[in-house]
């Protein structure tokens, strides 16, 4: 879906101005994002696998869930609004965990210019995956993987999305630390 986004400058402050996401993917034009990684207490994450139909990275293992910050949406909202939308469940701000940001920069080969602020967040999966419900346009599969996932470099860009910059590392070192 297109959507209106709010434009960043590449240090991440508002411009002031807004674009549809395609535009924003077109031209190189940063803008925020949410992701969130649901975690258990047997150090498992939830992955959601990507849709066959995702225009980068389909059928790849990802992230719990991810989407983009509408126009004018605080950062919190667009995460709770994206894990009701790809797999079904409410939670609260008060459920999120903010553990970073991170600049991303990745020019796609079908051409799209990511230039992202993703704002990073862990969440306790407090439900059994038979009471999730995917997004069928954007995800294909929800599965728990042993956290070690994170580290087999072996799985990064041929059974999940590429570990740009070291991004799992970190995504690693955060969810052991709460465990």
């Amino acid at each position: 879906m297109d959507e209106l986004v709010d434009i960043l400058t590449s240090d991440g402050k508002s411009t002031g101005k807004t674009a549809l996401k395609s535009e924003a993917h077109q031209k190189g034009l940063y803008h925020a994002t949410v992701h969130v990684w649901f975690y258990t207490d047997d150090h498992k994450i939830l992955l959601q696998k990507r849709a066959s139909v995702k225009k980068v990275f389909p059928n790849l293992w990802d992230v719990s869930v991810a989407g983009h910050v509408a126009a004018g949406e605080k950062i919190e909202n667009a995460a709770i609004r994206e894990v009701k939308e790809e797999i079904g469940l409410t939670i609260s701000e008060a459920d999120l965990t903010k553990i970073g940001l991170r600049k991303d920069e990745i020019v796609h080969p079908n051409g799209i210019l990511d230039n992202e602020f993703k704002h990073l967040f862990l969440c306790k999966l407090t439900k059994d995956l038979p009471e999730l419900t995917m997004q069928i346009e954007e995800v294909d599969d929800i599965q728990l993987f042993d956290v070690s996932i994170l580290k087999d470099t072996t799985k990064h860009g041929r059974f999940m999305v590429p570990n740009f910059r070291y991004y799992y590392d970190f995504i690693y070192d955060k969810i052991n630390a709460i465990l």
